[in-house]
């Protein structure tokens, strides 16, 4: 009777043995699940910063590429701000903002060309040589508050007129000689040999296109003249052509027929 008992002691003690080693096995299987899964969130982990990386990383690279691909100025190029304008539809404060201008203070001298009603010539192609040597300026203000700009605070030798051309800019679209900052600073460069550059400002600006589309002929018969003198007589014969358009635009308005006088026709018959 007293081995039986013995072996059933045994038994229970190797049942004992099987059920902790059955939950140790069960252990080790979690711990090996859950650092399986802490190695699989890791990876996804890496995964995904990686990817973050590269996408951030392609984007600069796009944004670095595009930007490589602007043409920049070999020459300063500076404004004069007198804040009469609206500065969410400013341009030159965009070209600010982007680092493609300097912001001059009122009573600092500029070497420059510069674009202002004070000039007395017309920029031309011969102006090219001031530019590479001292750049380019404009003067940012309203034209509704043209008569309040200072003008005798923006000194420089070299002020100059802009010829005539139609401006692009949704403030003042098809007006006549109404340029923004960007188109004023986009015809100095256009007439003096810096197209690639004129075209490179105007496209920080979705209508920008649009000025060279619009002023393209002439643009490119400024671009031709030698000086300010033959820049003027282009401009001339663009406006006698203009006047013989709207004359000959008057001329072809449809006007009702004359009527007839009933009792002056039935005396001629009789």
């Amino acid at each position: 009777m007293g081995k039986p008992k013995n072996n059933l002691h045994k038994s229970k003690g190797r049942d004992t043995k099987k059920g902790e080693n059955s939950t140790k096995s069960q252990r080790t299987r979690k711990t090996d699940w859950s650092e399986q899964s802490d190695c699989v969130v890791k990876d996804l982990l890496r995964l995904d910063i990686s990817d973050s990386e590269s996408e951030a990383k392609s984007d600069s690279d796009e944004e670095s590429s595009s930007s490589d691909m602007d043409e920049k100025a070999l020459f300063p190029v500076a404004m004069w701000d007198v804040e009469q304008c609206d500065p969410k539809r400013c341009s030159g404060r965009k070209l600010s903002r982007l680092g493609m201008v300097k912001i001059l203070r009122l009573g600092q001298r500029f070497n420059g060309v510069v674009c202002s009603p004070m000039g007395e010539k017309c920029v031309s192609p011969n102006d090219n040589f001031i530019i590479n040597e001292h750049g380019a300026a404009v003067i940012d203000c309203s034209w509704a508050k043209i008569n309040d700009t200072p003008f005798h605070k923006m000194k420089s030798s070299n002020p100059r007129l802009l010829p005539y051309l139609v401006a692009a800019n949704p403030v003042n679209y098809g007006k006549p000689c109404k340029l923004s900052c960007v188109e004023a600073l986009a015809a100095v460069f256009y007439i003096t040999g810096h197209k690639s550059l004129a075209k490179s400002y105007l496209d920080k600006f979705k209508w920008g296109k649009t000025f060279i589309e619009l002023n393209h002929d002439l643009l490119e018969k400024y671009a031709t003249c030698k000086d300010s003198a033959e820049v003027v007589a282009v401009q001339q014969q663009h406006m006698e052509l203009l006047n013989e358009e709207r004359n000959r635009d008057r001329d072809q308005i449809d006007l009702p027929p004359e009527v007839l006088d009933e009792t002056s026709d039935d005396t001629e018959e009789d």
